[in-house]
This record gives structure tokens, C-alpha cells and sequence, in this order.
């Protein structure tokens, strides 16, 4: 059927050059795994397999290797990371995380604030976003040590603080509660790993990680133990589709 040919050249398109099949059975060097997908969701999207390369960090016994950076539910349903980084560049609402988290498919980091939004107002938006089902909650970079030691006293999930370059004191962060730190550098994002991990080795780490395979090893390799990945635009999503709906 056409509909079959265009998921599956849409698959393909998605796919390119990442690797997402399972080895050979009776291959030695890696161990096969079982694949099964549906008939009209084996199209999904997929982060990049060198993802994999990471530790992860284990939260309440669950790995997370892969944060998809968005708050698209219809992305977040159709996506094989392991988690979702749900922060956006408005003022945090309830509304909004209440409805990712009810309708996510996957484990979500609700952003609360931080920049624009500080004081008690982030403590409270922290407090909802554990009350709905967060996994974790995230704040800015700009937020001070003060409302991060409010937020970590008064929640049982994950503090995530964003760091975007070496003159962050992360030993000020992590006094305050920090629990992982969130750094977001663009392209100097391997370095500021690297140089956070000089000093504290053992502290969890997501990193953004670029946009081709090779960017996110280097940031896997400067000591990341988590990515976020920013998925393609719905536009890039529907271009092979409509290519094949215009012939």
C-alpha cells in the first residue's frame, strides 16, 4: 500500500545514519536483540544509537542514556528516548506540565523557572510538577543558590540545575541541593564538561549534545552521562512524507 511505502521510506529517512537494527543471531560481537514494531507506529523517531555510549544516570532504578529536548506530545509518543526534557522559553504554567505529564508516554523533567520566574513561585511550580508525576524538575541557569536550596527541601524528586559556562560555582550549586547539573554550552558544551568533571567526578551530568553523531561522542567522552537531544522541526518530520503524497 502507499501509506506502507511512505512510513517506510520515512523510517529510512529518520534513520540515516543512525544505528537502530539489531545484530545477526549467532554474531559474536554483540548479542542479538528481538525487534518487533507495529504496523503503523514502527516509524517513530529515534535518537542517535551512539547515545547509547553513555552511563546514564539511574533514578529510583530506572536508566535514563537520552532526554528528547521538546514539549510536542505528538514527538514525545512517537519517540524512543528514554526520558523527556520538558522545558520551554515562556513562563513555566501548570497547565502546560500538568498536560505532558498526563499525556507523555515517557518519564518527564518538568522546567519550573529560574530565569523570568524565581522565589517561591518556582518552589511551587517544583511542588506541582512532583504532585502530577515528574520524574525530575529543572530550573535556569540565572536562579540563585537560595531558591535552590528552597526547591531541593521541599521536593522528593530530582533538582536539576542548568549550567552554560565554567564560571557557574557548582560547588555552590550542589551545597544548595542540586541534584544533576543540566549543561546547555552550544558547541563549547564538551568543555565545560570536561572542566566540571576535573573537579567533580562523580556528580550526574546531561549535556546537550549536538547534532551529528561525532558532537555527541565528544560531549559522551568529556564525561556527559546523559544527552538531550533536539529532535527535527514537524516540518522536517512531513518533508519525505509530502514528497511521496505530491508524486
Amino acid at each position: 500500500m502507499l501509506e506502507d511505502k511512505i512510513a517506510d521510506r520515512l523510517a529510512d529517512k529518520i534513520a540515516e545514519k543512525l544505528d537502530v537494527s539489531g545484530s545477526v543471531p549467532g554474531a559474536k560481537s554483540k548479542k542479538y536483540v528481538p525487534q518487533i514494531n507495529s504496523k503503523l507506529r514502527h516509524h517513530i523517531l529515534r535518537v542517535p544509537a551512539v547515545v547509547r555510549n553513555a552511563s546514564g544516570i539511574v533514578i529510583n532504578s530506572r536508566r535514563i542514556k537520552s532526554l528528547v529536548f521538546t514539549t510536542d506530545i505528538a514527538i514525545i509518543r512517537n519517540c524512543n528516548a528514554d526520558a523527556v526534557l520538558a522545558v520551554y522559553p515562556f513562563t513555566p504554567q501548570p497547565t502546560i506540565s500538568n498536560a505532558l505529564l498526563r499525556y507523555s508516554s515517557l518519564p518527564v523533567f518538568c522546567g519550573v523557572g529560574g530565569g523570568t520566574t524565581q522565589g517561591i513561585r518556582t518552589v511551587q511550580l517544583a511542588w506541582d510538577a512532583e504532585k502530577e508525576g515528574a520524574m525530575g524538575v529543572v530550573v535556569n541557569a540565572p536562579i540563585g543558590n537560595e531558591d535552590i536550596q528552597r526547591i531541593a527541601e521541599y521536593i522528593d524528586i530530582p533538582l536539576v540545575v542548568t549550567v552554560v559556562n565554567e564560571k557557574t560555582d557548582i560547588g555552590a550549586r550542589l551545597s544548595a541541593g542540586a541534584s544533576i547539573l543540566n549543561v546547555s554550552a552550544a558547541a563549547r558544551t564538551p568543555e565545560v564538561v570536561r572542566a566540571i568533571r576535573r573537579d567533580y567526578p562523580d556528580v550526574p551530568i546531561i549535556a546537550t549534545g549536538g547534532g551529528t553523531e561525532e558532537s555527541i561522542m565528544r560531549t559522551v567522552e568529556a564525561g556527559a552521562n546523559a544527552i538531550s537531544y533536539t529532535p527535527p522541526t514537524t516540518k522536517e518530520l512531513f518533508s519525505a512524507m509530502m514528497e511521496d503524497y505530491r508524486r
